[in-house]
């Protein structure tokens, strides 16, 4: 003890000397308390280096066969759905990448945090408890304790030390007083320092945090935003540090600023600087606990010992029992550190397991109570740890046996709900307390987990103890039985609706409860008996909804009835009736157990009384169908439809159903059915003393006649029920999913939620699916569905009981139409059941009583007679229904037994037979029936085929079936009918298929004859045919283009109109974006547009959807979209209106701009005058007479209009114009309206591309329209390459009149700019090519994309021939030749460029001796391929003319270039010598300066993702953000452009982006993909798509589980594997630039009042 207050002295003066001594905590706390505190603790502990003793413990100790991994939030865990004894059973990444559930079939899930890995707990697992790296540990674990042991004297010094730590720990933790410190920590001298501490809370979200410490502390927002962060993440923080008067202050501004948000205000303490000190402290002790601990099983040991130990205090509970006891004052980082201090600790010992859970069974209602008043989830709840307990089989019997459990937990919810009982003892919910109900219901878990493993072995112990609980239970059902009922209202609405979700929240948390309970019961006789008498003992003393009338006599058909009278549209009734229906379950578990011969024994059973609630509930469920509690509002429209669900209806619904069937057994059939027509109140109509002419009491009473015979047919046909017949679950799940199949096909996922899960969250759907159906694999989008197979289609009843009344008519369709295409008849009989178990065998006798006879009778009847309003088509098909189950019945019977054995006598041998046979024999010919007509003409049949089998005589056969033969034949004709017309529609299907393929295959045989057809989608220009002889776009020798008149139909107007040059503009909707798409190196942008660099780091792509529109029918609808978009205040707007976006009219595209559509207008090229032209003008000469006006142009430049005109640029001019002399006026004028609609689209190009404000007049306007028409080309043809299409008639129309567009858009682009500018350009790109024009500003040619070169050029060279005074264009002729020698002069240079391959100066380094010839001309050839076809495209569309095909060869020709591309270099050897050295001379000077790059460039491909998903969780699990160090959730996401993994929706990793604060996904597309992201986010297994900072959205994972199904979430948790499909579609999104296009579309069907922000991600 000397030691110990020795130590606390020592802690009492160092602690707050190292602890908040600023107002920030400071790096130094933690080598401060390392070195004064923690490792003299260590030495003491020890007696020796701490390392060396730890050291030595890990070598001689036994490592834990136990994993313990404490998960934390979002963190992934698996959970083998083979093996796991249940679903709480779960493993650690790790462990299960190293375990053998790896394959089998498992789930994953995202972790809430608190829980731990399972691994090595031979209890929750079937097989392969162990991974391979805790399996080491299963047989060191398997030693004597006293292998574990410690030395004497470090055991003594453990327990010491460990005492007075955990009795710091806790009285520090649960100390209350704010100002002082406990006597024996007192310093010596006390500071005048204090803190303001601000506590989490869950009524006060971020905002308001942050808005209260900015005006209570002026602190910044991101100082008040990094508060908020941390006080949501470890539960306090101190947000100021002063004298008491000033934190006082602080307090209370937050306190007043935060009660103007909430009406509760924000949780302020002001602490003393040394009690905080304390505080923190205490807290590093626990984590210095769990690494001491953790290292040794022995001192783990000595830890449990202390922590558990009595206290030396009378009245005073044990250290880990206050710590649990003060759990819900503790703040949240306080909780953390306690829980994984029991986890590493307590509930890694096996026998301190069980020791600690007994004290907290013991202090459990005490913990529930703290935790139903705290505000905290439970995840941070010390509740949350009786997942770790209860769950354990043994342990939980255990506690079962010793502290009895169930009663404590019951018990516990009892007084919680106490206030909630009415006089009748009976729970009503309403105004209830929803935050606190759903606390309480909390408990229901630790109920289902007590329960979820039942027990081999019995002991007497274990009997009373559980039964006893079971009594307890039962209690709490009797305060359900008749909860919340229900009178009918008469006359006026019902004002306020009752509440009703308490109610059945709570029958949905018991429902797999009750379950487990029968389960329970049903493992041992004496238990199952000794339920059931509880269960019916309690029943009978419940006193709900009681009779008001004495016993009265009924007659029908000569029999009596004697029961009370009830109402249930005048009296109280009520859904709930948990007792009646566990008594139902348990009766069937004595069914098929045989325990039901010792039931006398036990109780005597009033099987009406039993059946009266839930026959009175299913009258209920028949009058709100039939309308007769509209008045009652929609409360109890949905109590009805919940009852029936899938979630409750397995207690509730079924066993109602099952109480009727035990009572339809054990009654009289008469009186049972007279019984039901008296509750559904239709006694007296079938009696004929009751009748009206009020049209609303006859829909009602035949509504209810359809419900009541629906109800028979189900209780009569429904035995797929162990115990009820011989069928077991599997049966029961197979003919769940066939029928729910005959609806439509359908996905896994809708399957498994139409399906009931048991108390392991499984369907069983996997056992059974693959015999009832086959499975269809999805496409690209979409996801696989179960079709049934046709075998199993003859277990589909019409009248399944599961079925909703819009399902049965689905189902019924479906099937009628299956049927008739198949040339069958449609009727659609009850399929044959399983028999009735011998308990339930007397059920079928209700189909031979006189009463249900008489009531079948008389529907058919009514429908013979043709009254039209007492009967519907709904009453015959029912009527008719269970008319042919009982002659399937009949029929089994006849076939399995000899006639004198069968007691079932329906047919012929009863005059109720012959009367219903007379009735639908008549009621063949009636046309209101002609639906039914072919189930009405089975069920006679099967009337013959009964007769037949009873007589068992040939003639009397034939006889009676001469007696139906007319009927028979004219069936069997109808049939063949069918049958014919089914079959001629299929052989005019095979014939229309046969036609088909032999067309196509003409078309493929006679390709030639085709070429120049035009076809709708394909793309090329008709043409003739002796056009096609010269499909030459460039040069002397080009081929004319056949023009068409283009007449186009505005979308808007519908008015036509003819695309001219000086006619009203038509233009192209369009979408400008930049991309990086055909990026080389992403993050560099070209800082000069003239010279685009060849690594493409940045494009502009100009797409359209090809719709067209008059221009000034674009402007009327542009501003209205705009007037509309202000006027709603409220939504968020999906476009943005400044930047002028808007949505096709017609496809709902995104655009930003139009494209004005310019006609195609080819000069008339004549070849005899241009072939002499070309004798003159040679490639040497045309670049003289180029290089001439060039100089010309510069000198007038530099005299600034001061030269005289006998000048040299005069001369210049004139030299020009003597050699070029082909040359013509300018006759294209454009007009006004298109010359805007220009303006318009070159001025957004130039402000997206180069994000910056518009304007017009700026030089860089016309390069940024050439660049657009470049790379929107080097897109497409990089696209079509991709996509393995060829280059020409792929594109659709629409696609191809958008490319064109642009073409012509950036061709006539120079006509609205000065012509001084767009000769200054020419220079500038000319200058890279040409040596001889000396301009030291123009780069590399190894630094140039050529064929923006090659673009540039080509529409910039007409401006050479401009003047001042006079329009003037080139001729035909000169534009030839233009084309001709520029393309030349790029396409060698280019072909510089791939000789200078990076990939070839590797391979080579002696470049000019080593590279073998045929190795450099194949490298060539692939190199230049892309350019040429982009070339070919380029001229195609600014020419019209036809297209070559796709082969090198052709494309040559089709550029008038030589298919040895290396002739031109022999062919131009004056020009190209002197080029090269100009060249090469830059080379050998500044190629350490140069990147040299490879050709052709790298195809752009999403990155490669891994096949099986948990290889990507298997990632985020190791991912270590950049920038923070604790180990909290993050949310890893992944580039899928270039595989960075970024920390999202994270504040470490905020940057900032054009001056804002942006996400780390936001701030890396801006430089990944200019703007535009595809991020997956792992852990949400979803593919977030973002186009600005301010726009994005989500889109399904290529991920697909073995179903075709994506799982957003993890959801569902199946294995995920990679869909090359899938993936390869979000590629083409990206390549097609659609990813602005899909977020827009995105959010206009998932439009919201408040918008995420995207900006944050």
């Amino acid at each position: 003890m000397d030691c110990g207050r020795e130590l606390l002295r020592y802690l009492a003066e160092q602690v707050p000397r190292i602890y908040c001594l600023e107002a920030e905590p400071c790096p130094q706390e933690e080598e401060l308390a390392l070195s004064l505190l923690l490792q003299p603790l260590e030495y003491f502990l020890f007696g020796e280096d701490p390392h060396v003793s730890l050291e030595k413990l890990q070598q001689s100790g036994a490592s834990s066969q136990l994993c313990g991994r404490v998960f934390k939030e979002g963190e992934t865990t698996y959970s083998c759905r083979d093996c796991a004894i249940d679903p709480t059973c779960v493993l650690c990444m790790d462990c299960f990448q190293n375990s053998i559930h790896k394959g089998h079939r498992y789930k994953m899930h995202t972790s809430s945090g608190g829980g731990f890995c399972d691994c090595g707990d031979l209890e929750a697992w079937k097989t392969g408890p162990c991974c391979i790296k805790h399996d080491q540990g299963s047989t060191s674990a398997l030693k004597l304790d006293s292998d574990c042991a410690l030395e004497a004297g470090l055991q003594e010094r453990a327990q010491k030390l460990f005492r007075v730590l955990l009795q710091y720990i806790a009285d520090m933790l649960v100390w209350e007083e704010n100002d002082i410190l406990p006597a024996e920590l007192q310093p010596s001298v006390k500071e005048d320092t204090y803190y303001c501490v601000l506590y989490n809370d869950e009524h006060h979200s971020y905002d308001h945090v942050i808005y209260t410490l900015r005006r209570a502390v002026s602190c910044s927002h991101k100082e008040a935003n990094t508060h908020t962060s941390l006080i949501d993440k470890e539960g306090r923080r101190a947000v100021k540090r002063g004298t008491y008067e000033s934190c006082q202050q602080a307090k209370r501004l937050i306190q007043e600023n935060s009660e103007q948000i909430s009406l509760q205000p924000l949780r302020v303490e002001i602490l003393h600087s040394a009690v905080m000190a304390h505080q923190s402290f205490s807290m590093r002790l626990g984590t210095w606990f769990q690494q001491i601990i953790s290292s040794s099983v022995g001192l783990r040991q000595v830890f449990c010992q202390v922590a558990l130990e009595p206290s030396p205090t009378a009245g005073r509970a044990s250290l880990i029992s206050r710590l649990m006891l003060h759990d819900a004052k503790l703040y949240k980082g306080a909780r953390k550190i306690i829980h994984e201090l029991i986890v590493c600790s307590l509930l890694m010992e096996t026998e301190y397991k069980r020791l600690f859970a007994i004290e907290f069974t013991k202090h459990y209602k005490q913990l529930q109570k703290d935790f139903i008043s705290d505000d905290h989830e439970r995840s941070i709840s010390v509740t949350a740890l009786s997942v770790q307990i209860f769950t354990v089989p043994t342990l939980a019997r255990q506690l079962i046996e010793e502290g009895n459990v169930i009663k404590v937990i019951i018990d516990t919810v009892m007084e919680m709900l106490s206030e909630h009982l009415d006089n009748n003892n009976r729970f009503h919910f309403q105004g209830y307390n929803s935050d606190k109900f759903f606390r309480i219901q909390v408990i229901f878990h630790d109920l289902r987990y007590i329960l979820i493993s039942k027990p081999m072995i019995w002991t007497n112990k274990l009997r009373t103890q559980f039964l006893e609980g079971f009594r307890t239970f039962l209690g709490m059902l009797a305060c359900m039985q008749g909860m919340e009922e229900v009178k009918r209202q008469f006359g006026q609405h019902i004002e306020v609706e009752p509440e009703w979700e308490a109610g059945f929240s709570i029958q949905m948390q018991l429902r797999h409860i009750l379950s487990m309970f029968q389960d329970w019961c049903a493992s041992d006789e004496e238990v199952l008996l000794r339920a059931f008498k509880e269960c019916h003992s309690t029943l009978m003393s419940c006193c709900n909804q009681p009779f008001h009338g004495e016993a009265t006599d009924s007659y029908m058909c000569k029999h009596i009835l004697h029961a009370r009278p009830y109402r249930v549209s005048q009296e109280p009734v009520t859904v709930h009736l948990p007792v009646s229906r566990l008594l139902a379950g348990l009766y069937i578990h004595l069914c098929r157990t045989g325990a039901i011969v010792h039931l006398h024994e036990y109780a005597h059973c009033d099987f009406a009384y039993f059946a009266e609630h839930p026959l009175r509930c299913l009258v209920l469920a028949a009058q709100v169908s039939a309308e007769m509690w509209r008045r009652n509002g929609l409360s109890l429209v949905s109590q009805v439809y919940y009852y029936q669900d899938v979630k409750c209806r397995d207690e509730m619904f079924d066993k109602d159903i099952i109480m009727l069937q035990i009572a339809a057994s054990k009654i009289d059939p008469n009186d049972f059915v007279m019984l039901v027509l008296q509750r559904f109140e239709l006694f007296e109509v079938f009696n004929g003393s009751c009748s009206t002419k009020d049209q609303e009491l006859l829909k009602q009473w035949n509504r209810l006649t359809e419900e009541m015979l629906h109800l028979f047919i189900i209780i009569i046909g429904e035995r797929y029920i162990p115990g009820i017949s011989g069928v077991t679950k599997e049966d029961m799940t197979m003919r769940e999913v066939i029928h729910l199949l005959c609806i439509e096909p359908m996905a896994h996922s809708s399957l498994v939620k139409a399906l009931p899960e048991n108390e392991s969250r499984e369907t069983g759907l996997e056992n059974v699916i693959s015999t009832v159906a086959t499975f269809k694999k999805p496409g690209v989008s979409g996801h696989g569905l179960y079709e049934v197979k046709k075998e199993c289609l003859q277990e589909f009843n019409p009248f399944f009981y599961h079925y909703s009344k819009s399902q049965r008519s689905k189902a019924e369709d479906a099937q009628k139409k299956r049927k008739a295409q198949e040339g069958c008849d449609k009727a659609l009989p009850p399929p044959v059941p399983p028999p009735f178990s011998q308990a339930f065998s007397s059920i079928v006798q209700l189909l031979r009583c006189d009463v249900l006879l008489h009531v079948l009778r008389q529907v058919l009847q009514k429908a013979v007679e043709d009254t039209t309003t007492q009967w519907t088509e709904a009453m015959v098909q029912r009527a008719m229904h269970l008319a042919a189950q009982a002659l399937l019945e009949e029929k089994t019977q006849l076939e399995a037994n000899n006639e004198d054995d069968v007691t079932f006598d329906f047919n012929i041998g009863s005059e109720h037979g012959k009367s219903l046979f007379d009735f639908l024999s008549k009621l063949k010919g009636l046309p209101s029936l002609e639906a039914q007509k072919d189930m009405i003409q089975w069920t006679l049949q099967m009337f013959e085929t009964v007769k037949c089998l009873r007589v068992k005589s040939s003639p009397l056969a034939a006889t009676s079936m001469d007696q139906t033969k007319p009927e028979e034949n004219i069936q069997d004709k109808e049939k063949a009918e069918r049958k014919r017309k089914a079959e001629a529609a299929k052989h005019r299907q095979k014939i229309m298929a046969q036609m088909s393929a032999m067309q196509k295959n003409f078309i493929e045989t006679h390709k030639m004859l085709y070429e120049n057809v035009p076809e709708s989608g394909a793309q090329g220009e008709p043409s003739a045919p002796m056009v096609s002889k010269r499909r030459v776009a460039v040069g002397p020798r080009r081929g004319v283009a056949l023009i068409e008149r283009e007449v186009l139909t505005c979308i808007l107007c519908q008015e036509e109109q003819e695309v001219k040059a000086r006619a009203p503009a038509m233009v192209l909707t369009a979408c400008v974006q930049r991309s990086t798409v055909l990026t080389q190196c992403r993050g560099k942008e070209t800082y000069n547009p003239l010279f685009m660099h060849p690594d493409l780091a940045v494009g502009t792509h100009t797409g359209s959807c090809g719709h067209v529109m008059h221009a000034s029918c674009w402007q009327k609808y542009f501003e209205a979209v705009q007037n509309t978009s202000r006027s709603r205040l409220h939504a968020e707007p999906i476009i943005d209106l400044e930047n002028g976006e808007y949505m096709c009219p017609l496809c709902k595209s995104l655009c930003n701009t139009v494209v004005p559509l310019i006609p195609l207008d080819p000069l008339p090229l004549h070849l005899e005058s241009a072939e002499l032209v070309g004798q003159l003008l040679t490639f040497p000469r045309w670049i003289e007479i180029i290089m001439a006006r060039i100089n010309g142009l510069k000198a007038a430049t530099q005299a600034s209009g001061k030269t005289s005109p006998n000048s040299k640029p005069c001369s210049c001019l004139e030299y020009f114009y003597d050699h070029i002399h082909c040359f013509l006026p300018n006759s294209k004028k454009f007009s006004d309206s298109i010359g805007n609609m220009l303006t318009v689209c070159a001025t957004t190009v130039y402000r997206v591309g180069l994000k910056v404000p518009p304007n017009e007049l700026d030089s860089r306007v016309p390069i940024m329209s050439w660049n657009t028409c470049a790379f929107t080309i080097q897109a497409v043809e990089n696209m079509l390459l991709d996509e393995d299409k060829p280059l020409f008639g792929s594109l659709q129309n629409r696609q191809l009149a958008g490319l064109k567009a642009v073409v012509q858009f950036s061709a006539a682009q120079r006509r609205k700019s000065s012509q001084a500018v767009i000769q200054n350009h020419f220079m500038g790109m000319l200058g890279a090519l040409i040596p001889h024009m000396n301009d030291e500003d123009s780069p590399s040619v190894l630094e140039i994309d050529c064929f923006h070169l090659l673009v540039g050029l080509v529409l910039a060279i007409p401006a050479l021939y401009q003047e001042e005074t006079v329009d003037l264009e080139p001729s035909a002729i000169s534009t030839a030749y233009n084309h001709l020698y520029l393309l030349h002069l790029v396409t060698m240079a280019h072909i510089l460029q791939v000789m200078l391959d990076d990939g070839l100066m590797v391979t080579f380094p002696r470049f000019r001796t080593d590279a073998p010839g045929w190795y450099v001309a194949d490298q060539v050839r692939r190199g230049i391929a892309p350019f040429l076809r982009c070339a070919a495209l380029f001229f195609n569309c600014l020419t019209g003319i036809s297209p070559p095909e796709d082969q090198l060869e052709a494309l040559c020709s089709y550029l008038a270039l030589p298919s040895n591309l290396f002739s031109l270099f022999e062919a131009h050897k004056e020009v190209v010598s002197q080029l090269l050295q100009r060249y090469l001379f830059w080379l050998l000077n500044f190629l350490t300066l140069v990147v040299l790059r490879k050709y052709p460039r790298k195809q752009n491909r999403l990155i490669d993702l891994p096949e099986d998903y948990s290889t990507l969780l298997n990632q985020a699990c190791h991912f270590q953000c950049p920038k923070a160090s604790d180990d909290e959730r993050k949310h890893p996401t992944l580039c899928l452009f270039c595989g960075a993994m970024l920390c999202s929706q994270s504040t470490c990793c905020q940057e900032q982006l054009d001056g804002a604060e942006v996400g780390a996904c936001t701030a890396h597309a801006a430089s990944c993909g200019a703007g535009v992201g595809m991020f997956l986010r792992i852990r949400e297994c979803e593919v977030v798509l973002m186009a600005s900072k301010t726009r994005g959205s989500t889109y399904h994972a290529p991920y697909l589980d073995d179903y075709g199904e994506t799982d957003p979430q993890l959801g569902r948790g199946n294995p995920l594997h990679l869909s090359p499909e899938r993936y390869r579609k979000l590629h083409q999104l990206w390549q097609q630039h659609c990813i602005l296009e899909e977020i827009v579309r995105s959010q206009e069907v998932v439009n919201v009042m408040f918008a995420f922000e995207w900006q944050m991600l």
